[in-house]
């Protein structure tokens, strides 16, 4: 079999217009749209413009907010920060290491916000690397991938493929996707791997434990630092045998929670993200300080979690401007769904609300 030349396994970069309709993070196009992207908010019209406007232009200025609310910019939790500081830390200590590098794993329930802190990490990652090379277009310095399920290790050797859009003849085998890989991670500079789905990695068969070995491999190959993202991956073994105390030897565990609501500075901070988060609507009629008011609802109603947090917000915001009254209540908040998790979980924990009572008529 004649194997392609090392060179022709260097990714060229794709133009906009010519990007596929699904580009998601794990390629290299649409990793990089993900970091470029700015949520600018739309300016917010004053009645008097309003009035001024077109039919035609009021549709337009209604989409256009209706499109900034669906994808309200991210707030910068404390779990963020947390994981973005470490990493840092790592990468820099990390340069200078042959082997046994260092490595994170940010590790909790589903919902708690595991993978947007995982890919904030490799933004706020990818634009300080851009700051210090301006002039360096080709420069890829994060690479990002997931974990299929019952992942085997040649699957997860195409995934990493897969991010940087290599091709392989017919006939290939693992080695020939893992030099490619690591030739092309060297040649745009990869020192950041982002690996998410960490879960799907099942270590108590035999395929899932030679797929752990495969990312160990790509570990001592790849002069990088890698973070991992999964549910609960306490709990499905990974620390576990020879291979887990390796592991637990050379990885930070970052728990992602729910965000607590004991008296005091816990409240404080939920009631300072409500906040922030309702600093960015831009809705005509809405009265600042609403939702902070409706703090403990929101609370319950999402149950601490940012991610049911956020959909309830801009779900809100968008019903408000379809429906003319450009302002969010307690009302409509009740109409926007979220998860099962979440509603399971206010049932539990939300007070309930005094019934009133109904006059006998006699």
């Amino acid at each position: 079999m004649t194997r392609p030349s090392r060179t022709s396994f260097v990714p060229q970069q794709t133009p906009e217009q010519e990007l596929p309709p699904d580009s998601p993070l794990t390629t290299k196009e649409g990793w990089r749209r993900f970091v470029e992207h700015e949520s600018s908010p739309p300016e917010l019209l004053t009645a008097m413009q309003r009035a001024a406007l077109s039919s035609k232009e009021n549709l337009r200025d209604n989409e256009l907010r209706r499109n900034y609310h669906a994808d309200l910019p991210l707030v910068n939790t404390p779990t963020i920060r947390k994981v973005i500081a470490t990493s840092r830390l790592l990468v820099q200590l990390n340069r200078q290491q042959i082997s046994a590098r260092r490595g994170i794993i940010i590790s909790g329930a589903s919902g708690t916000g595991k993978t947007t802190a995982l890919s904030q990490l490799g933004r706020a990652h990818e634009i300080a690397v851009r700051k210090r090379h301006p002039r360096d277009r080709s420069r890829l310095p994060v690479l990002y991938v997931t974990v299929p399920p019952a992942a085997t290790p040649k699957m997860l050797a195409m995934e990493f493929a897969r991010f940087f859009g290599l091709d392989f003849p017919t006939r290939f085998n693992i080695t020939d996707v893992v030099n490619a890989v690591c030739a092309t991670a060297a040649h745009v500079h990869v020192d950041l791997v982002l690996i998410d789905e960490l879960h799907n990695l099942n270590l108590a068969t035999r395929t899932g434990a030679e797929a752990s070995d495969q990312l160990k491999y790509f570990a001592e190959r790849l002069p990088a630092t890698f973070a991992y993202a999964g549910i609960d991956v306490e709990d499905q073994g990974l620390f576990a045998g020879t291979r887990g105390r390796q592991i637990a030897g050379r990885f930070t565990v970052i728990a992602t929670a729910p965000f607590p609501y004991t008296p005091g500075a816990d409240r404080d901070a939920w009631r300072s993200l409500v906040g922030t988060l309702e600093s960015m609507l831009r809705l005509q009629h809405h009265q600042p300080g609403t939702l902070t008011g409706l703090s403990e609802y929101l609370y319950h109603r999402s149950s601490g979690m940012i991610g049911s947090l956020s959909q309830l917000i801009r779900g809100a915001a968008v019903l408000a401007i379809e429906d003319g009254s450009e302002r969010i209540t307690e009302d409509l908040l009740e109409i926007v769904p979220v998860d099962y998790a979440a509603e399971r979980s206010r049932g539990l924990t939300a007070p309930e609300k005094p019934r009133s009572r109904r006059r006998r008529i006699a």
